[in-house]
């Protein structure tokens, strides 16, 4: 696979970001792609593994490593290698829907299990992914896939996001009639309304959307089900339904005066604002602005990065990121030993912004807020406190507590399952945990006809998760409608 010799050759190379000064000015994507000879020269550092774990996605203590999709990754490097992309992206497509998105907004669990990390660095699998797929848009490859014969029976998708998109994708090409209902004005999901542009530039979402169009697949938007529409006359219309609403239910902050306090915003409907901002030609005049305004942003994961690199982009005065958990290790330690999840510190763009703009990391480990300070009816401050996990309960440290100045809160603290009034209108049974019920490793619910995947069915998780969801789910439905099914 690849080059005998090539990961002895060639360093591991991956494609650049534009430097933090420049990127900041705009919400344009900000990678720098290496060329077609440097691509290749990287694809051949691809070993001939004999068992290659990058594609297995098994669980190591409690965390997946390894591609969710089983993408037959160590062949379509050796085809890129080679040159061959049209035969390399025919292999991508095979296990992959959407490689446009997890290109560019994947973690690349593959690489962690990359057995080259262990020594010279993993393979650029996540850079190779996007070079593969947009070669294939470049070079034409990517036309419509029209099913010769259909079914004959007819399917709803609920939801237009990863996971929704990935089951229409699917059932579409078995050759079934499928619709899609998206409540927003798009579809995409949290691609559209939660990535940020210069992360996932919109642009490809449309340009996927104009492709599966072409291909047969009907879109509804503005279509809010269980909202106005009536999630039962769905149900008797067609054979069968796949509910993909996503875990989109906030998580809330437990800190006083938080309740009714306008300058605090979730996540995700900061995010969204800003990006309908951003599209209706508004920037600058942004609905909820972060300008000039000293903001804190709750959680330290992907979203409140986001929320910062976000936010610097707007113009605030000062940034901070609370995040609950300790410190992770700059390295690995010797009881996180490969091919396991690397339990490591990892400064994304947003904190390389802030340290740039601001000069100091804006992530306070350990610490969360304690209480909202009003002047005036507005929100001026919040008092911080440390935290610890004792009997697995979260419990404040007395004595740490702090003040920082903040006229903007925003919560990106996570997400606790699916929106109630989804889950009321179609009747599915739930779990603790707030997710679809089903049988485990099963996609059909305890209502007749209708199934579900995504984050609304595993909780909140990554795109290529909800992909992988989207496709096992596709299969189950298939089986259910044909009686067999040739979906994988």
């Amino acid at each position: 696979m690849g080059k005998a010799t090539g990961f002895l050759e060639f360093d591991r190379r991956e494609d650049s970001w534009v430097d933090e000064k420049t990127r900041i000015t705009g919400f344009e994507e900000f990678h720098n792609h290496l060329n077609e000879e440097e691509r290749r020269c990287q694809a051949s550092r691809c070993m001939d593994c004999g068992v290659p774990m990058c594609q297995s996605a098994i669980c190591l203590k409690g965390m997946v490593t390894g591609c969710p999709l089983h993408n037959v990754i160590p062949e379509w490097n050796d085809e890129i290698y080679k040159g061959h992309y049209e035969h390399a992206l025919a292999r991508l497509l095979k296990t992959s829907n959407f490689p446009e998105f997890t290109g560019r907004v994947c973690p690349a669990l593959c690489e962690k299990a990359c057995i080259n990390g262990i020594n010279t660095g993993a393979v650029t699998i996540h850079d190779n992914e996007l070079f593969l797929i947009e070669k294939g848009y470049e070079m034409g490859y990517m036309k419509p896939r029209i099913p010769k014969t259909r079914s004959g029976k007819k399917v709803a998708v609920i939801g237009a996001g990863p996971a929704g998109l990935a089951v229409a994708d699917q059932l579409n090409h078995r050759g079934h009639e499928v619709t899609v209902f998206e409540r927003e004005d798009q579809i995409g999901g949290l691609l559209m309304y939660g990535i940020p542009n210069m992360k996932l530039d919109k642009s490809v979402i449309v340009r996927r959307r104009e492709l599966m169009e072409a291909e047969g697949v009907i879109f509804k938007t503005g279509i809010d089900v269980g909202n106005g529409a009536a999630f039962d006359e769905i149900v008797d219309e067609f054979d069968a339904v796949a509910l993909c609403c996503g875990s989109k239910k906030a998580r809330a902050v437990n800190a006083q005066g938080a309740e009714g306090c306008k300058e605090v915003h979730y996540a995700v409907d900061f995010l969204k604002s800003a990006t309908k901002d951003l599209l209706g030609g508004k920037k600058g005049k942004w609905t909820i602005s972060a300008k000039d305004k000293h903001v804190v942003v709750v959680g330290g994961g992907d979203t409140g990065n986001d929320c910062v690199g976000t936010c610097i982009r707007q113009g605030c005065k000062s940034i901070t990121q609370l995040e609950m958990m300790a410190q992770p290790p700059k390295e690995r330690q010797p009881g996180n030993p490969w091919p396991e999840w690397p339990k490591v510190e990892k400064t994304d763009y947003g904190q390389q912004e802030a340290i740039e703009v601001f000069g100091h990391d804006p992530r306070i480990y350990e610490t969360t807020v304690k209480e909202l300070i009003m002047q005036k009816g507005k929100l001026t401050q919040i008092k911080t406190v440390k935290v610890k996990f004792e009997n697995r309960q979260l419990v404040e440290v007395e004595g740490t507590e702090q003040l920082i100045k903040c006229d903007l809160l925003i919560i990106a603290a996570g997400f606790v399952g699916a929106e109630d009034y989804i889950a009321q209108e179609s009747k599915v049974e739930l779990t603790q945990r707030g997710t679809v019920k089903t049988e485990p490793e099963q996609y059909q619910t305890s209502v007749p006809k209708v199934f579900t995947a995504g984050d609304m069915h595993r909780g909140q998780s990554l795109v290529v998760w909800a992909i992988a969801e989207g496709r096992h789910c596709a299969a189950a439905m298939d089986k259910y409608l044909m009686g067999y099914t040739s979906l994988i």
